[in-house]
């Protein structure tokens, strides 16, 4: 195997410690552990942990049911990160405890742009005319 294609995605092991990472955020936020104005009340979920290579650095893309106030969220989340990252730590078994970073995620907004997309007047005129093919 070469090294070209170990570099063409995550690994097996920075999957698994994103998982870990996603489930112990998840858990703390289910917990309210966090004591934050901005948090308070908010059902946060988070869809994806994005480990780098090394597992030094945590992405935590995270979405506020509804996403109300998302960036808000996002920002009191940021201002307790070393907290937070002491609380992550004991719950994946890692030399380092991961410094954790927290965005916004936008993978539900690119979904429905794309199917809005798909919707629209032209693509549905365009997919009901074969183009002149004939089978």
């Amino acid at each position: 195997m070469s090294k070209d294609n170990k570099s063409s995605g995550p690994t097996q092991r920075s999957l698994r410690v994103g998982e870990l990472v996603r489930h112990a955020l998840a858990a703390m936020f289910a917990r309210g552990d966090i004591d934050d104005d901005a948090l308070r009340g908010a059902v946060i979920t988070v869809p994806e942990v994005r480990m780098s290579p090394d597992l030094k650095i945590a992405n935590a893309y995270i979405m506020p049911l509804g996403g109300a106030h998302a960036d808000e969220i996002v920002a009191a989340l940021n201002r307790h990160r070393k907290y937070i990252r002491g609380r992550v730590a004991p719950q994946v078994n890692l030399k380092f405890a991961p410094e954790v970073r927290f965005m916004v995620d936008e993978t539900f907004e690119e979904a429905s742009r794309i199917d809005a997309l798909l919707r629209s007047e032209k693509v549905q005129r365009d997919l009901d005319d074969d183009g002149g093919e004939t089978d």
